[in-house]
């Protein structure tokens, strides 16, 4: 079985321009991410997932810098991308995180790895972590069965199309003790986000990569620097979009499962 760990990364970012460029004690918000998956157990290759946009070739130049691989795909249709990297590497499962996470965590990424191995499950999801530190597991026929299946094309946010318990073996696990503070948000995507990763790289001590239960130490005993991005609002799928995606599911369950028989049956396109 090859498992990969899939980082979803792009330069198209508004709010706070180049994001993932941005330096955190020395090194990029990217490079970060990098380090941290060479960390978990038993991953075959990491592929920085990218689009065929020229914006992105800065993110090329930093996958080779650091010697990992990297793959261009489509620019809006985040799922698809990945899928195609997936089965472009040979893979079986993937762990996916984006760029925008420079802190997720290696234990639950290794209890995912060891998860796909041990119960073959489609989706893979940790709930309880600080927001921005759960990666996610998938398995690629999974992934290609919604891919075949689905009809909308941003699909930046994608998780809403494969935590579908009636159609795929949904796995969840819950984060336990010190890691358990969903009210944490280590995610990138404002300034205040930024803020906060710069004082946590800057005052928490570590040597390689930060060690996720001293962050949250660091930020238990600075609660006012834990609260620089507590206005922040996540982004979430509006409630068109999944109700569209309700509705799909619904109406054309036929074809969901043909499909599903399909991919199983090795009849992939």
């Amino acid at each position: 079985m090859k498992i990969g760990f899939l980082i979803t990364a792009r330069l198209k970012s508004s709010r706070l321009p180049l994001k993932i460029l941005k330096d955190l004690n020395g090194k990029t918000v990217i490079e970060h991410i990098i380090d941290r998956c060479r960390k978990v157990q038993d991953i075959s290759e990491i592929v920085l997932c990218t689009s065929t946009n020229p914006q992105d070739k800065p993110l090329l130049d930093i996958a080779q810098k650091n010697d990992i691989y990297y793959f261009n795909g489509s620019e809006d249709d985040v799922l698809s991308r990945l899928h195609q990297a997936a089965r472009l590497f040979g893979l079986d499962y993937f762990l996916s995180i984006t760029a925008d996470n420079p802190l997720f965590s290696i234990d639950y990424a290794n209890l995912i790895v060891d998860t796909c191995k041990r119960d073959k499950s489609d989706f893979i999801k940790i709930t309880g972590l600080p927001l921005g530190t759960a990666p996610y597991g998938i398995k690629t026929r999974a992934a290609e069965i919604v891919c075949r299946f689905k009809s909308i094309i941003n699909t930046e946010i994608w998780g809403y199309l494969l935590d579908r318990p009636d159609f795929f073996a949904v796995k969840e696990i819950e984060a336990a003790g010190r890691l358990n503070r969903p009210d944490l948000r280590l995610t990138l995507d404002y300034d205040e986000d930024y803020l906060l990763l710069k004082k946590i790289y800057n005052s928490a001590a570590y040597t390689g990569v930060l060690n996720l239960f001293d962050v949250i130490d660091f930020l238990s005993a600075n609660p006012d620097i834990a609260a620089l991005n507590q206005d922040c609002i996540q982004r979430d799928l509006d409630q068109n979009t999944k109700e569209i995606i309700d509705k799909e599911f619904t109406d054309k369950r036929d074809e969901l499962l043909k499909i599903q028989a399909q991919v199983y049956a090795g009849q992939a396109t």
